[in-house]
């Protein structure tokens, strides 16, 4: 996944550490990043989940890490393609992989009548879908 900066050049996708009133270290959200003249600028399937974080930690946060990949399903499947044991995988089939793992926690937590959790994992699948949509 590339796109193009406003210098000319291509940038490419990165999992970076994006760091928060100097405080709140957020490991692993998607950037563009151009090496030409630097700059950065959020994945923007990823920009309503971070912004969402953000808000949450509000305007004093305490010191604290977080990885980004637990909450976006975007970032969880591109971490995925970095680890070695995936390196010869598609990444169709690791997105594949990722849906039928959701369903089948998406029909557990239906079975045990969870509505908060089955709605966290719909939200998972959404961001699946769309992202898949868009690209």
């Amino acid at each position: 996944m590339q796109k193009y900066c406003k210098c000319g050049r291509t940038m490419n996708l990165r999992l970076r550490t994006v760091i928060y009133q100097n405080k709140v270290d957020i490991e692993n959200v998607p950037i563009y990043s151009c090496e030409a003249c630097g700059r950065s600028e959020v994945v923007p399937h990823v920009k309503p989940e971070l912004t969402g974080l953000i808000s949450r930690l509000g305007s004093k946060p305490e010191k604290q890490q977080l990885f980004f990949h637990e909450l976006s399903e975007v970032a969880f499947l591109l971490l995925k393609v970095t680890e070695k044991e995936h390196m010869n995988d598609s990444m169709e089939k690791i997105v594949e992989e990722r849906i039928n793992e959701l369903l089948d926690i998406l029909l557990l937590a239906q079975s045990l009548g969870d509505e908060p959790w089955t709605e966290e994992i719909r939200k998972r699948l959404s961001q699946i879908t769309q992202s898949a949509i868009s690209t």
